[in-house]
């Protein structure tokens, strides 16, 4: 394992804002890990006494990070992968996934063994590692209602520890691993419990819509992957062509007292109950703001532009960056968004994004 210096993290991240890393490595293996571990005197003899250069973070897909200045610790690139079933039951499987895997690559392993769980999770981006810190969660689903366990390492330590699902304290895009434990574990595979027999969630409306629409009947998972794949691309830009980072906020959650009183002062706004609270979509109440500056009144966010970055056209929730935006011109644009929410609504809008 190769530790480079003054690297250029512009790649590795899906907004493609430029920033880099005083330190650099990438991990092929767990072997790759410990070796890393060893490494905390190569900052003393880097002259790097600043607390700061002692920093890690370590980059999945890097589709859930803003950089807003260049990283004066180490990033490491996580490529740790693979796959395998390691438990096999009359109705269930138990998988254990490692932390490098691309996100959909997994989801795609179960479809295609017919196996039920993560089919609604289909073509959100990042990878494995990233999915227990944000507890994932699309079209009815969230990773909590899978996951068995977490492998992770005690980054200051190199100890091994196996996290259970009650141990991830997970909430609405929300763990451990994303508050108390932050910065503190490196995630290195993820254990779930996938069904051999139908489970089949359509109640997502969208999806709904979606199967309704186009006449398609639900034979196995790979249905609803395919329909949600589909609907992703239609609805979030590609990366590829235009920097973004997919849903840069979180829903806004509301318990039914709360979402009583602002349905009743805004019927027209979408909601969608769940369990004892009731969310209210970020993208939504962005639409209908805009910015404060007097000479832009009356602009809406969706489609609003300044400077090289701005709001996706189809998608108020996606910021955007137009090529030569900066971190920090992102991270003020999402300033001036969540101000104009809170004036209007008095609600408050939470960056889904993690700033660096």
């Amino acid at each position: 394992m190769e530790i480079k210096q003054n690297y250029d993290l512009t790649k590795l991240n899906t907004f493609g804002v430029s920033a880099k890393a005083k330190f650099f490595a990438q991990i092929e293996n767990e072997s790759d890990l410990q070796e890393l571990f060893k490494h905390k005197e190569f900052f003393a003899q880097s002259g790097s006494a600043n607390r700061k250069q002692n920093q890690k973070i370590f980059l999945g897909g890097g589709s859930n990070i803003l950089f807003t200045k260049d990283f004066e610790g180490m990033v490491i690139l996580n490529k740790i992968k693979g796959i395998e079933v390691i438990e096999d039951n009359t109705d269930t499987v138990v998988v254990k996934a490692k932390s490098g895997e691309i996100w959909h690559d997994l989801v795609l392993f179960a479809v295609e063994r017919k196996y039920w769980g993560l089919e609604n999770l289909s073509f959100i981006p990042g990878t494995v590692g990233a999915a227990p810190m944000q507890n994932i969660g699309a079209y009815g689903i969230e990773l909590k209602t899978l996951l068995q366990s977490v492998e992770a390492y005690d980054i200051d330590t190199g100890t091994k520890k196996i996290f259970n699902r009650e141990e991830c304290e997970f909430g609405y895009r929300d763990s451990i691993f994303k508050n108390r434990l932050k910065d503190k574990y490196f995630i290195s595979a993820v254990i779930i419990q996938l069904s051999k027999t139908p489970k089949i969630n359509t109640s997502y409306k969208i999806l709904q819509e979606y199967l309704e629409q186009n006449k398609i009947t639900v034979n196995g998972p790979k249905d609803i992957s395919d329909a949600v794949t589909i609907i992703r691309k239609n609805k979030l830009p590609d990366p590829k062509e235009i920097g973004n980072a997919g849903s840069f906020f979180k829903n806004v959650i509301l318990t039914s007292e709360e979402a009583i009183k602002f349905l009743e002062q805004y019927p027209t706004a979408p909601s969608f109950q769940e369990n004892l609270t009731v969310k209210i979509p970020a993208g939504w109440l962005i639409e209908q703001c805009g910015p404060t500056s007097p000479s832009l009144s009356g602009t809406s966010w969706k489609g609003y532009k300044i400077g090289n970055v701005g709001v996706h056209d189809r998608q108020a929730l996606v910021l955007v960056n137009h090529g030569g935006g900066t971190g920090e011109e992102i991270k003020e644009l999402a300033k001036q968004i969540i101000i104009s929410v809170k004036a209007k609504f008095g609600l408050e809008l939470i960056p889904e994004v993690n700033f660096i």
